[in-house]
């Protein structure tokens, strides 16, 4: 039997310092926004050369991409995670809502906005594994299971529901503050399952 070899050193040392620019970029990017952020600063705080930044990182918007993967996959790990414990619709909406608002307090109100206006941009580059918006998939993938069983109007389209729930918690989230955000955000949900409902059982 094989033995899988684990990175060489030199590999070793290279995702070494692309976590260390990439956890000093995030810091950056927190306190000033993508656009105002100093490379130097950057290079500065994890102790590279100017050029090595840009070995790893073509340009700024390719951090923001690295964190937009792997946030995306954290959440969608969850996210998966909660719905094979076979929730019911409006329980799962309401995870979502947990998620996007977590996601929100990890990386301040300066990088969230960020990382939406990215997500969700025309000009955004294609996930490499061919994968994007995770979170979009596995929420659509629940609402067509819960219309393939009856549980909501035939006409349903599911991924449109999604795209249309997330979008409006999203921008909920960085356009209102509690206590206002927390009553809009509940409305939201119950407003996306009314919409969905069989009719005549609203």
């Amino acid at each position: 039997m094989a033995v899988k070899e684990g990175p060489s050193a030199r590999e070793a040392k290279r995702l070494q310092t692309r976590e260390r620019l990439m956890g000093a970029a995030v810091a950056e990017f927190t306190r000033s926004g993508m656009a105002d952020a100093d490379v130097g600063a950057i290079v500065t705080a994890a102790g590279v050369a100017h050029g090595t930044f840009f070995f790893h990182f073509p340009t700024k918007e390719h951090v923001l991409l690295e964190l937009e993967r792997r946030e995306e996959n954290r959440m969608a790990k969850q996210f998966g995670q909660y719905l094979g414990s076979n929730h019911d619709l409006a329980s799962a909406l309401n995870e979502a809502v947990r998620l996007v608002l977590g996601l929100e307090r990890r990386l301040g109100e300066v990088l969230f906005r960020e990382f939406l206006a990215l997500h969700f941009s025309q000009s955004r580059p294609p996930a490499e594994d061919g994968r994007d918006h995770a979170l979009v998939v596995l929420l659509a993938q629940r609402i067509e299971h819960a219309r393939e069983r009856g549980d909501l109007d035939p006409e349903v389209i599911a991924l449109n529901s999604a795209v249309f729930f997330l979008l409006g918690l999203y921008a909920l989230a960085i356009t209102t503050n509690e206590p206002l955000r927390g009553e809009l955000i509940t409305d939201h949900v119950k407003r996306t399952l009314r919409s969905m409902a069989v009719p005549g059982q609203i």
